[in-house]
């Protein structure tokens, strides 16, 4: 069997499609021009930027019906090595149209469908079928997952020493840091609700996230400030990255872009300052770009140089 030192999970992926259109008008129908079709969802995304960087991993999704069978497709496309854990619902869909006259961007997403018990039994028993180096469980649970589904795939990486980061929200998130992960990438907003504070300021976020770290609930916490950056906490260290000022097309996968640069950048060994510093460049990067496409591997690495010197 091929080993991987780098498995990403998607539970709940989506068949992404992006097109543009000229003025949005109530009540009228909207034309709109011949649609871009992805493979979308944390994980895949993931996977999809660690390639852009020359990396490799496995990318473990759901797939059902029609849906499934093209997400399938246009990950093979992608080159990228997947195991696909087949389940009863369809894959969902998401959409992003742009107007053109606005420059305005609309992005619609839709919940997805029910994993059954022997479903979720199964994306299990794939998982512990793998001892990678790191494992990235990453996106939103479907309806019939426990919150603490996370909680179980964090038990599964303890027992095969891989190193777990974690990218959610919600209860999904507050669950699995009371078991403790090696990452975890929220949000100040999110940050705020896993200490139980309404908000938090920018001085606030450091010793926030040094809370996190002091109960077990990880190692590392990257903290995403969208436009500003981010912050990586440590129990005896901290970085502060700015992001770089680019054109901005679309925000539609930056967040799983910096996961992806940074889990690349910790499988070469790299340092944090500079793990931090892949994260932003690849954030950044997919921001240049239009509807789902994420990043390109020149532009990521032309930000990390300028940011190598911050």
């Amino acid at each position: 069997m091929t080993t991987y030192d780098i498995i990403t999970l998607t539970v709940n992926p989506a068949l992404d499609k992006s097109a543009h259109f000229k003025g949005l008008v109530a009540e009228q129908k909207i034309r709109c021009e011949e649609p871009r079709f992805d493979a979308g969802g944390g994980g895949i995304n993931v996977s999809k930027a660690i390639s852009r960087l020359g990396g490799t991993s496995l990318a473990v999704f759901t797939s059902g019906g029609p849906t499934g069978k093209m997400l399938e497709e246009l990950v093979a496309k992608e080159s990228i090595p997947f195991q696909a854990i087949h389940i009863q619902t369809w894959t969902r869909e998401s959409f992003v149209a742009v107007d053109d006259n606005t420059n305005s961007q609309y992005r619609f997403g839709f919940t997805g469908g029910e994993i059954t018990d022997e479903e979720e039994q199964a994306i299990l028993n794939s998982l512990a079928t793998f001892k990678p180096k790191f494992m990235v469980a990453s996106g939103s649970l479907n309806e019939g997952l426990p919150t603490a589904f996370y909680q179980k795939v964090a038990e599964i990486a303890k027992k095969s020493n891989s190193k777990l980061i974690v990218d959610t929200s919600g209860e999904a998130l507050k669950k699995v840091v009371e078991i403790g992960v090696y990452l975890i990438k929220p949000n100040v907003g999110e940050l705020a609700k896993l200490i139980g504070v309404e908000r938090l300021e920018m001085e606030e976020v450091n010793e926030a996230a040094k809370q996190i770290i002091a109960k077990g609930g990880a190692e590392i916490v990257v903290v995403s400030l969208g436009p500003q950056g981010a912050v990586l906490v440590t129990k005896d260290s901290y970085e502060f990255v700015p992001a770089p000022n680019v054109a901005k097309k679309s925000t539609v996968g930056a967040g799983d872009s910096m996961v992806g640069g940074m889990v690349w950048a910790l499988s070469q060994n790299k340092s944090l300052k500079k793990v931090i510093r892949w994260g932003v460049a690849c954030g950044s990067a997919a921001t240049m770009n239009e509807g789902t496409q994420l990043f390109k591997g020149a532009d990521a690495q032309r930000l990390f140089d300028w940011l190598k010197s911050k």
